[in-house]
């Protein structure tokens, strides 16, 4: 079942004189509990799909339907509730709120969406407890490691329930062995039936996904599987 359609999207913006087109008429579907790796050099567009498959910016021109419903022109107010109930983001700098604890970080979209108090308690305890972290939920980001923090960032994301996870360079910050820590934690999502979309340069980190879409010149190049292979390391 098609959880994403993009129909001949497109990204234009004005620098100057000169229009820049980030994207081109580019289509996909992606599936739920999909796996897919966005791959590309700077300027290829990757950046802009992210943007608009996370409903943070809206295409030029073209069709973008997720889970049913057209998104393309919604208003910016429309735009966020769909953001707060379909779409958990994990970023490469974690963006974590710095004087607030594990805990409350995670609590964050559910007051946004309008939870009450105990079933954010038990929401946010459930979905640092999945990702490892049970006795760090008081900690502050200051007294956690790399690795915990992306962790928390992770928590936050899937504790919504969203149709999509969005991952942009979700290791790009840390080191390769907690980068492949953090890697083995999103296997471990996808395998419970949750849609995972992950922006990478790193060819190690795309081959952990199930398809690959390359990017260039704000076109598809390819869109290819992933094949069952044992996952090569970094420098590998």
């Amino acid at each position: 079942m098609n959880i994403i359609n993009f129909e001949n999207i497109s990204r234009v913006y004005q620098v100057g004189s000169e229009e820049v087109h980030a994207l081109d008429n580019v289509s996909l579907k992606i599936d739920r509990n999909e796996y897919v790796a966005i791959m590309g050099p700077s300027g290829s567009g990757k950046s802009t799909l992210m943007n608009i498959l996370g409903c943070l910016d809206t295409p030029t021109s073209g069709k973008y339907d997720l889970k049913g419903t057209d998104v393309s022109d919604m208003s910016d107010n429309e735009l966020a509730e769909v953001r707060n109930r379909e779409i958990g983001f994990v970023f490469q700098t974690f963006n974590l709120l710095p004087r607030a604890t594990s805990f409350h970080n995670v609590e964050l979209p559910l007051i946004y969406a309008g939870i009450p108090a105990a079933e954010r308690r038990a929401k946010a305890e459930q979905a640092l407890a999945s990702v490892g972290l049970k006795d760090r939920m008081l900690h502050k980001p200051n007294e956690l490691s790399g690795g915990q923090r992306q962790r928390v960032a992770v928590a936050r994301a899937l504790v919504v329930g969203p149709s999509i996870i969005l991952a942009d360079e979700p290791t790009g910050n840390l080191d390769s062995k907690t980068g492949e820590d953090i890697m083995v934690l999103f296997q471990e999502i996808y395998k419970l039936g949750n849609t995972i979309i992950l922006v990478t340069h790193e060819e190690y980190i795309a081959n952990h996904a199930k398809r690959v879409i390359r990017l260039l010149d704000g076109r598809i190049e390819s869109d290819s599987q992933v094949a069952e292979r044992a996952v090569p390391k970094r420098g590998n």
